[in-house]
């Protein structure tokens, strides 16, 4: 793809945009629509989008296996580690109110929480995938 400059270029100026808007999506997902999981996904999209317009080796350097999947783990501990929280404090699994004096603002910091892991593993998750197929021929 090394004759596309219009792609490259249009890719170069998209991808910073595409990643704001993941984050946006992230951190707005426990007001409205979206969330970890949807952010995730265009976190990913970018990634893939960089690795398809200019060269799969290159987008490997910039998010190697190793690092991909130590963010996927990272993800999976937050979001359990939020539900071990909420046991030793005496509430259920998941049952954020305990994680703060007031209900509401332990729903807020639990569902944040978790969310951040899920859009982590979410994202490490889809450019592993992506990577381990690109990597064949």
């Amino acid at each position: 793809m090394s004759d596309f400059l219009v792609l490259k270029v249009m890719a170069k100026l998209l991808i910073p945009f595409i990643l704001l808007f993941g984050f946006y999506v992230q951190m707005h997902g426990d007001y409205g629509p979206g969330g970890g999981f949807q952010a995730g996904v265009i976190i990913a999209a970018a990634f893939i989008l960089y690795a398809i317009v200019f060269d799969v080796k290159t987008a490997r350097r910039a998010a190697p296996m190793a690092v991909l999947i130590s963010i996927a783990c990272v993800g999976v501990l937050l979001y359990a580690g939020v539900g071990v929280a909420n046991l030793i404090y005496g509430g259920r699994f998941l049952e954020y109110g305990v994680l703060a004096h007031e209900a509401a603002q332990g729903n807020h910091i639990g569902i944040l929480i978790v969310e951040i892991g899920v859009g982590m593993t979410v994202a490490a998750v889809m450019m592993v995938i992506f990577f381990s197929f690109a990597r064949r021929r």
